[in-house]
């Protein structure tokens, strides 16, 4: 087999590496291992508090957002808090 035809052992496992993920109901691809790199991954800023986030229909405090650990398969959401009535 050609050589160009042939994937690289660290571009299999970088391809092993991603999780399919859903953020927001979007689809999703990434080698994010916890909700804290996912969130930065994707361009929010963990440090400036102004959301909140779920994996899998269960709040994170933003505390253990670190500690949380993604798996393939995960449905996080991102929600912003809405003032007023």
């Amino acid at each position: 087999m050609p050589p160009e035809l042939v994937a690289s052992p660290s571009a299999q496992t970088a391809q092993a590496a991603t999780l399919a993920l859903s953020l927001n109901g979007q689809s999703l691809r990434s080698a994010a291992a916890s909700l804290h790199e996912l969130l930065a991954e994707r361009g929010f800023d963990p440090a400036r508090g102004e959301f909140a986030c779920a994996v899998n229909g269960s709040f994170v405090p933003r505390a253990e957002w670190a500690a949380q650990r993604l798996a393939d398969g995960d449905c996080v959401d991102v929600v912003a808090p809405v003032v007023g009535g």
